[in-house]
């Protein structure tokens, strides 16, 4: 597939670039910051004109594109003030939606947040793990943005019943160099308690982005994404007695399980992480 990837000199992006261009598909880099170099352009998200221009085609590296994998916003809250996170992200996504649109690629991914699933867990989750079925938590102007951004999505994909649109609810993105940290966080729970301890390395965060584009249908979907593991060396099941001892456990807790249920994408998408920060050097 001709793949648009947006936000593709970021941590995840980047990731995502090469991942998907090792499986064999043709990608176009699109981002406001990163190098010249085949195959990358610059571009501002927020200009609605420079957006359906991009997708349409550049310098006639192509003209078409299949699918377009949106990951380009500020990243978290409190990088910028709340109006510049809610004005740059909320407007980034509606372009990108609706310029794909106007373009005809009906196959949209993107990234949508595990905030909300109402992180960071000041008020307890309705259960552990927890997962896709019940309604988002936004807790801060980032992750209502989020939120705006799945319903934005839900009401898309009635207009046009051939677009499909995923929203990946990445956890915390890591890669190999942050796994150095582990060794602090497992000293005290309470430092990642805040999103129950999950992660998703940049790898497998390119395998779901891989796997949400060959499994995608016309609807919209949302599916939590993290690693199969915490980044904690206590087991999963003491971690959440401690820290939400009036939380409902449902199913059971095997070892050191991510509490970030991953079982949607397991069996929608056929997702199976790869690597653990166990693993790393």
């Amino acid at each position: 597939m001709h793949i648009a990837v947006t936000g593709s000199s970021g941590k995840l992006g980047s990731a995502v670039v090469r991942g998907l261009t090792e499986a064999g598909h043709d990608v176009h880099a699109l981002d406001i910051v990163g190098t010249r170099g085949p195959g990358f352009t610059r571009i501002d998200l927020t200009d609605y004109g420079q957006v359906v221009d991009a997708f349409h085609s550049v310098n006639d590296r192509y003209d078409r594109l299949d699918a377009v994998v949106h990951l380009a916003a500020i990243p978290a809250g409190g990088i910028e003030p709340d109006s510049a996170t809610f004005h740059n992200n909320m407007n980034a996504t509606f372009n990108v939606f609706q310029a794909a649109r106007r373009a005809g690629i009906t196959r949209i991914v993107y990234a949508s947040s595990e905030t909300l699933l109402g992180i960071p867990f000041d008020i307890d989750p309705p259960y552990l793990p927890v997962d896709e079925e019940y309604p988002s938590r936004p807790e801060s102007m980032y992750s209502l943005t989020k939120h705006l951004e799945e319903e934005l999505a839900t009401k898309l994909v009635r207009w046009d019943p051939e677009l499909s649109i995923t929203g990946l609810r990445f956890s915390n993105v890591l890669d190999a160099s942050d796994y150095v940290h582990q060794p602090e966080w497992d000293t005290d729970p309470k430092l990642r308690r805040w999103n129950l301890w999950g992660y998703i390395d940049t790898r497998d965060g390119a395998l779901a982005v891989l796997r949400a584009l060959e499994n995608a249908k016309p609807g919209f979907e949302t599916f939590v994404i993290a690693n199969a593991d915490t980044v904690m060396s206590r087991p999963s099941a003491e971690l959440a007695a401690a820290e939400f001892p009036g939380v409902t456990i449902t199913g059971s807790l095997e070892g050191r399980q991510t509490l970030l249920s991953i079982e949607k994408a397991r069996r929608l998408l056929g997702f199976e992480p790869q690597h653990s920060w166990r693993d790393a050097d």
